[in-house]
């Protein structure tokens, strides 16, 4: 595999990565320092292991995961996605903000917008090609993208306020949507 491929594989994989961290972006509203670390690292690190863990478990992960990995990955962004969609309709003062950089929803947006990658990590298992370089590659390629996602969210949101938290709900719930329908179909 050259790395050209392995470019395109990182793209494609990071897309959800992107479009949670606009997401997230704004509905922090102003993102600091330790929430960019936080979703950044994490976001590039689960890309990073996703793959070696396909790649390492094979085919049997792959038929035990596959009945309902599409299920886990739109009820965690569903869950997320609808309180960033309630907390548009409260007022800043009812609004209980909770950081999604931090705790069980940083891991659950961890795991969901990983999960693709575990099936490119079998797929290079089953083509025998090595996962070390191409793992590398797809963390950084997603953290990079989870970086600038975050910024373009927050941007966004000083712009247009509860109707981009909104929409960032509404995006996170399509993502989980999307999954699902692709699985299923």
């Amino acid at each position: 595999m050259d790395l050209a491929e392995v470019l395109l594989i990182a793209f494609a994989l990071a897309m959800d990565a992107f479009a949670v961290a606009l997401s997230t972006g704004a509905y922090l509203v102003r993102v600091n320092v330790r929430q960019t670390f936080r979703l950044v690292f994490h976001f590039g690190l689960f890309q990073f292991f996703m793959p070696i863990l396909g790649w390492v478990a094979g085919a049997q992960l792959l038929r035990f995961m596959s009945a309902f990995d599409h299920w886990i990955a739109f009820a965690l962004l569903a869950f997320i996605g609808g309180r960033m969609i309630a907390s548009a309709f409260q007022t800043r003062e009812d609004a209980i903000r909770g950081d999604v950089t931090r705790g069980m929803s940083l891991v659950a947006l961890s795991v969901a917008t990983s999960i693709d990658a575990l099936a490119v990590g079998l797929s290079l298992a089953v083509i025998d090609t090595p996962i070390v370089f191409p793992s590398l590659v797809i963390g950084v390629i997603a953290a990079l993208m989870t970086f600038l996602g975050l910024r373009l969210g927050e941007r966004f949101s000083a712009a247009f306020g509860k109707r981009m938290e909104f929409a960032g709900g509404v995006i996170l719930v399509c993502i989980g949507a999307k999954i699902l329908f692709e699985h299923l179909v």
